[in-house]
Formats: C-alpha cells, structure tokens, sequence
C-alpha cells in the first residue's frame, strides 16, 4: 500500500476531500520527523514507538577491490510495534476489540 492507497481509503470512509486526507496524512508524518529529529522517541500507544539510535563507527570492505574501509557512525530510526499492532498482524485480535477507540 502507497501513502495515495492510504489517502484514498480513508478519505472513502470518512466521506471527506483526497486532499484534505493528503494534507493530513502528510502533517501527520512531518510531525513524526520533526519529533525524531529534535527528540529521538515517539511514543503511540496501541502502536508503537519510533527511536533514533545512533550505529557505531565499524569497517567495511569495498566489494569491488576488497579494499578495507570506514564506514563513520550515524543515526538510524528503529519501530517497535505494540502490543495491539503486533496481535493484529498475528491474526489474535480482530479490528473490532480494539481498545481506545471509545477516546475518538
């Protein structure tokens, strides 16, 4: 599924404009960046959580020339999905037990 796959599905079920949803999913995101960027964690209960980590520095060889070389630290996003997420890709939760959408 694409971000315009998403768009289109929910923009269907909540009988709103594609580009409303667009502009929503994509302010959705951008805050999902701009929170890793300054904070490194995000947190969404039922889902799960976004966290920078940062990769050590190690070696590495070219695979053209075998020629050893350093590859420097950086920074990489890791998910972790929740309980709720996990359960449901597993197929033990159908979508209608979910808890917490009584606070929608």
């Amino acid at each position: 599924m694409t971000k315009n796959d998403l768009v289109l599905k929910i923009a269907k079920e909540m009988n709103m404009h594609q580009t409303d949803i667009k502009r929503i999913v994509q302010m959705t995101f951008d805050g999902i960046i701009e929170v890793l960027a300054t904070e490194g964690r995000l947190e969404l209960r039922n889902f799960g959580v976004y966290e920078v980590k940062t990769r050590k520095p190690r070696k590495a060889r070219n695979p053209r020339t075998g020629e050893e070389v350093m590859v420097p630290s950086r920074k990489s996003v890791t998910f972790k999905g929740g309980k709720f997420m996990t359960d449901r890709v597993n197929g033990l939760v159908e979508p209608q037990n979910r808890k917490g959408d009584e606070d929608l």
